[in-house]
């Protein structure tokens, strides 16, 4: 529903462009699977914490660690001793957003656990990340995969929303440049979004 902020009623749709490129013929598991290829190809992504402080947002720039359950929750590694770990520990809510060069993207919001288990830890590391953790020189933190302070933060879907593209670069650049011309608005992306609803739906077969 428009704010109202600059008095449209009673005219066109106020939002011609979510109107002209919003996707609605496809399948729940058909927007899943697309959301799960474009976060793994994008890598890395912008995560949004509330800090319990002073309640304002912050963002951190995150690599995406895995995907469970078909992409409705998301793995990144983390120093459990960091800020933003103590965040998610007095909120779990958080987004993530992910963008590309193309300006494709997606965003993610749900809830967090923070997960110390060695088995999911050791599955997913990477030895780069002891350049983000460093060795304390005591034989246990180390950075290594045994190393305490490593942990995951799983994302678990609530909703998400993303814009993906199946047109290359040259034709979504003269589906803008007609516009500006025309007025039409510019058919360039598939916006689509995986309501609670659905995500509920979804981790029933996942």
């Amino acid at each position: 529903m428009s704010s109202g902020f600059s008095n449209t009623s009673g005219v066109k749709h106020p939002d011609p462009y979510k109107e002209a490129n919003l996707d609605t013929q496809v399948s729940v598991q058909d927007k899943l699977d697309d959301l799960s290829k474009f976060m793994d190809a994008s890598k890395f992504c912008m995560m949004t914490t509330v800090n319990p402080k002073t309640h304002q947002l912050v963002s951190r720039c995150m690599a995406l660690a895995g995907q469970e359950n078909g992409g409705l929750d998301l793995l990144f590694h983390t120093n459990t001793e960091s800020g933003k770990t103590d965040d998610l520990a007095a909120d779990t809510h958080v987004n993530v957003g992910f963008l590309n060069n193309s300006g494709e993207w997606a965003s993610v919001s749900g809830t967090t656990d923070i997960i110390t288990d060695r088995e999911l830890v050791k599955k997913h590391y990477k030895s780069h990340l002891k350049a983000w953790v460093g060795d304390l020189g005591d034989g246990v933190h180390d950075g290594s995969a045994n190393d305490p302070r490593i942990g995951i933060i799983r994302v678990k879907m609530a909703t998400a929303h993303y814009a993906i593209s199946h047109k290359n670069i040259a034709s979504r650049l003269t589906e803008v440049a007609k516009g500006v011309v025309t007025g039409d608005t510019a058919v360039v992306n598939k916006l689509r979004e995986i309501s609670e609803e659905e995500v509920s739906k979804l981790r029933l077969t996942h």
